[in-house]
This record gives structure tokens, sequence and C-alpha cells, in this order.
């Protein structure tokens, strides 16, 4: 893909974008037009694009933006984040963030980028958002299903691919596993298929998979630390807490809850939109081996699900023209998710009432900003 640099003057993007992978065909994908910082951020993004933004990231902020590589999915592309947090020359808590575990749900990453772009654009003159630059440090994974987003963006006919791309096996043709599935979390419990056409196959056995390895040896490593766990999905306007299996319950089940419904009403401070929140048995439907119960049962305090816009009219082919103000949303709910778990640590319970008010405030500067 031929690209200029992304900044205030903008980017053009020239050709196709052709990715090549181990095991898969070269995947050349939809052209695009000539675009400019001020709308990148209302359009989908191929892989080649989100690679791009994300290498323009660490080179327009070098003091705040770095990368790691920390996986491969199995058709041998690298899975990458973005570490954003100001140096620090003691131990920094963390927050986790990945997009676009499932392939067709595009609004995920398209949100992962958003979320970059707002805590860089801010840091410098937010003192909250500065102050938990400086304690925390945003491990933040723009598309986790690297090889499946790429076969998402192949055609029209696959775009409503959600798994990854491994093959099946013991002599089934269909390929891919879902990787929401695959985590050692109740795995194979409930709400999964043994069959691997099925669009919810958990694998052969829990970690078969090497992106769920991959996720799953970075918080094995990184559990003391992390404060919070935030995978983001589409679609149906929910916050989920764990568990998915219907007869487990988390310890802070109750905190868990309050931070939710309070995520919730920051979201819908800004454009009015609903988000229902609880465990999945109770809004959406049981299920097991996903990667938000891996993350509470290992220890991390904090781990929601977001399932952001809509709830079914466009289901996973949200219009652009609803990238923006669904991003915006669910900004202010994260924000408060975040802000309450930076002071649940930083400043004791009570500072927690903070938080509230922040995002509050927020939500209202958002919803009567001028659209860009």
């Amino acid at each position: 893909m031929m690209m200029l640099g992304l900044g205030s003057v903008g980017l053009v993007l020239l050709s196709l974008a052709v990715q090549s992978g181990q095991g898969a065909q070269d995947s050349a994908v939809w052209s695009r037009e000539e675009t400019t910082e001020r709308n990148y951020y209302t359009r989908y993004h191929n892989m080649s694009e989100i690679t791009a933004w994300m290498e323009q990231m660490k080179r327009e902020n070098p003091d705040v933006v770095s990368s790691m590589v920390y996986g491969q999915t199995y058709e041998r592309r690298d899975i990458t984040l973005l570490k954003i947090g100001l140096s620090s020359t003691g131990r920094k808590k963390a927050i986790w963030m990945d997009c676009g575990i499932h392939a067709r749900e595009w609004i995920a990453p398209a949100f992962c980028q958003y979320f970059v772009r707002e805590i860089l654009r801010t840091y410098k003159t937010d003192t909250k958002v500065n102050e938990m630059m400086k304690n925390l440090d945003f491990y933040i994974t723009p598309v986790l299903n690297v090889d499946g987003y790429i076969y998402s963006w192949h055609n029209e006919s696959t775009r409503l691919w959600r798994k990854s791309r491994s093959p099946g096996t013991g002599g089934c043709t269909c390929y891919g596993t879902d990787l929401n599935r695959n985590f050692y979390a109740n795995w194979g419990m409930v709400g999964v298929s043994t069959d691997c056409c099925s669009q919810t196959y958990c694998g052969t056995k829990a970690l078969s998979e090497s992106e769920a390895r991959a996720v799953t040896d970075m918080l094995g490593k990184m559990r003391e630390d992390i404060l919070a766990f935030l995978t983001i999905h589409s679609y149906g306007q929910l916050i989920l807490v764990p568990y998915g299996h219907p007869n487990i319950s988390a310890p802070n089940y109750d905190e868990l809850m309050e931070v939710g419904l309070e995520a919730a009403k920051a979201i819908k401070a800004v454009h009015g939109m609903d988000y229902t929140v609880g465990t999945s048995p109770d809004v959406l439907y049981a299920n097991s081996g996903s990667s938000r119960d891996f993350a509470r049962l290992i220890g991390i305090p904090l781990s929601f699900t977001f399932e952001l816009r809509d709830k079914g009219e466009h289901g996973f082919e949200l219009p652009e023209d609803q990238i923006q103000p669904t991003c915006e949303e669910a900004y202010a709910g994260a924000h408060h998710i975040i802000t309450y778990a930076h002071n649940k640590v930083f400043y004791s319970y009570a500072a927690t009432v903070t938080a509230t008010l922040w995002t509050t405030l927020l939500a209202a500067w958002v919803s009567s900003a001028t659209v860009l």
C-alpha cells in the first residue's frame, strides 16, 4: 500500500492495499479515497491503514507511544499493541483494551483508534488525563483477530466473517475458531459449539488458537498491574460483566454492576443512547471461554465487554456516519471505568465520586461540541 503521512495536513491513500499471509490468499481490499486527519476517524480502515496509523502514532508521539508485538496469528501475522503513557522510574499500573477479536465488528477497531487519538489529544491540557498518563500505561490492541479482519475486507461476500482463519481438524473442511470462546475460562461449558463450521466453535481445546494464547500470556505477565480489562465488540449496546456462565458470579459483582451502570449513564449523556448492563446470561446469552471472564478469573478486578451500536437495525454493518457518535459515547463510558479504576488505587474509594462528575461533564461537553 502507498501512503503519505497522517497528520494535520492529512493523508492520501493510493491504489489497493495488499497484505499477504501464510496459508491465505493475497487480500486486495477496497480502494480508498483522499481523506484528512479531521475525517480519518469517521471512516473504517483496513489492516494496512491501521498498521500505518500505529506507526504514525509512534512517530508523532515518541515520548508517550511505543508498540509491542506480543504474538502471531495462525497465518503468521504480528499481533501488535500500542503502549501509551508518560515515562516513569517506578512500576506503573495498567489498563488493557483490545478491539477486533471478532472480524466483522469493524466499529471496534474504529473505537480503539478513536480512543488513542483522544487520550493523545487531551493529555497535555486535561489535568485528569495527564494524571492518569503519569500513573497508568494503556495497552491497546486495535485489531486482535488480524487474519479474520483482513479476510472480512477481501470482498463483500466475506464482510461478515467472524472467526479466526485456522483450518478445521478431524476432517472438517470449515475454517476458523471463535476466539472469544477459546480462553481458559469455563471453556466449552455453555454457549459454544464443537462443530467447526459453527460461528461459536470453541476450538479443539482451550487456547488452541495462537491469538488467545498471546493475550493469555500477556495478561498472565501483567495481571498484578492491570486495573481494568476492556474488550470492545458490537453490536447490542451492552456493557457485560463476568461471568458468562449462568451459575457463576464474580466476587465483586456488585462493584462491577455499579461501575457499569455509571458508565452507561455517561454514555447516555452524550447522545441519548441506552446501554444495558449485566452478565451475558442475564442480558444476552450464556457463553464460556471469553477473554472477559478469563481476565476476571486471574484476578483483574474490573473486566468488561462493550457491545457498541446498534441494536440490530444495521448490526455489524454500522454505517460510517455513526462511527463518530458511537465512539464519542463509548469513550465517555470507558473513561468512567478507567477513572474509577485509577481513583480506587490512587485516591481510595471515596474519590470515585469524582469519576462520575468528570464523565458527566465530559459527556455534556461532547454532546455540545461541533461535529468534526
